[in-house]
């Protein structure tokens, strides 16, 4: 055998001795608990499917939850919100630093950056006053902001990013 051979056939062997390492952690997370209503795909190292990362309610009910309370544009006197804070649910399916495209049942669309400080406490609301939201009434999953706690998350470019009915979430670079 030269060298050159034995080169390669380590490194061969390197590389399939890595491959069910990351098989297995591209399959950390549990299946999806009933319909899914959240699924987060592209750059990320943590999936319970080819799809990505996909979440029924139960799901998102297990990771830590945050809530506050604002006023929306869309709404009318002060809402009570909880979910998962964004950036929570980013670093649990190990998302890559990049751009976020949001899309809702409705193929609407949002890009922002994972890295905008305007998106530090933005929140996967999952429910409204205490109660599961409904399609008709902005859910299951409305990414809100506490618009009341900052002046600078009362504009036109922060509402646009509040994207109500979101189903997906796909981390680019």
């Amino acid at each position: 055998m030269t060298l050159m051979n034995a080169i390669r056939n380590a490194a061969l062997a390197a590389l399939l001795s890595a491959l069910p390492l990351h098989a297995a952690e591209a399959e950390a997370l549990p299946a999806p608990s009933g319909d899914v209503i959240l699924t987060v795909s592209g750059k990320i190292g943590v999936t319970n499917g080819q799809e990505g990362a996909a979440f029924g309610l139960a799901d998102l009910d297990q990771l830590p939850q945050t809530g506050f309370e604002t006023t929306t544009i869309w709404t009318e006197g002060v809402q009570s919100f909880s979910g998962v804070r964004l950036s929570d649910m980013l670093a649990h399916v190990g998302a890559e630093a990049g751009s976020l495209l949001m899309t809702a049942l409705n193929d609407y669309q949002v890009e922002v950056e994972a890295g905008d400080p305007l998106l530090k406490d933005a929140l996967l609301a999952t429910r409204q006053n205490g109660a599961p939201m409904s399609i008709r009434d902005h859910g299951p999953i409305w990414l809100v902001f506490p618009y009341d706690a900052d002046t600078n998350l009362r504009s036109e470019i922060v509402y646009s990013k509040s994207i109500w009915q979101l189903t997906r979430i796909e981390v680019r670079n």
